[in-house]
């Protein structure tokens, strides 16, 4: 046999073989260590900050990672039936908007509901589901929701100004779920 072509087959079955057993360990690695879960806590109640722990929720969701969403403080409006569909995205110490705004314009009337606008027109136009649709999509996903007990106390809250199905728990509900997580993300 040519040199050259023995050379050459070593070469491909040391490459496959390597390849192969890689993929066993990533398998086994993975099997031992259980299904990926993911616990994430939405503790702002702005629009801006009602993105990312539905859409990361809702990715889960559908890469097949159970998930729970620990909705605390502001974030609780997330899950306000009257509010949750008109969060608002304030002017005021957002440095990071793509329109920069001195502070000083953001405190004038009406600069909350233009930002608001601004940002829900870019969504739309991107293609971005609304909270209230993402919610959805969590929901019907079996993304677990849960309700701050506390919170709720605190600010006064009550059952039936929030959304259907969610859960409502304390820090132990949560913190029992996240125990068991490999992905945990505070928003």
């Amino acid at each position: 046999m040519d040199p050259e072509m023995l050379a050459q087959i070593q070469k491909t079955v040391k490459e496959t073989l390597d390849s192969e057993l890689a993929q066993r360990i990533k398998d086994e690695v993975k099997k031992q260590a259980g299904p990926d879960k993911a616990a994430i806590i939405a503790s702002k109640g702005t629009l801006d900050m009602a993105y990312p722990p539905l859409i990361l929720a809702s990715t889960c969701a559908a890469l097949d990672i159970e998930c729970a969403v620990f909705f605390t403080f502001y974030g609780l409006e997330i899950l306000r039936k009257k509010k949750n569909a008109h969060l608002g995205v304030p002017p005021i110490g957002n440095p990071a908007m793509p329109v920069p705004m001195p502070n000083i314009l953001g405190m004038l009337p009406g600069m909350t509901a233009m930002a608001t606008s601004m940002m829900n027109s870019w969504m739309k136009k991107a293609g971005v589901a609304t909270i209230p649709q993402l919610l959805d999509e969590c929901i019907e996903a079996e993304v677990k929701l849960i309700a701050c007990q506390m919170t709720m106390d605190v600010m006064g809250i009550k059952r039936e100004e929030l959304i259907d199905p969610i859960e409502v728990g304390g820090a132990a509900t949560f913190l029992s779920y996240a125990a068991g997580c490999n992905i945990t993300l505070f928003i």
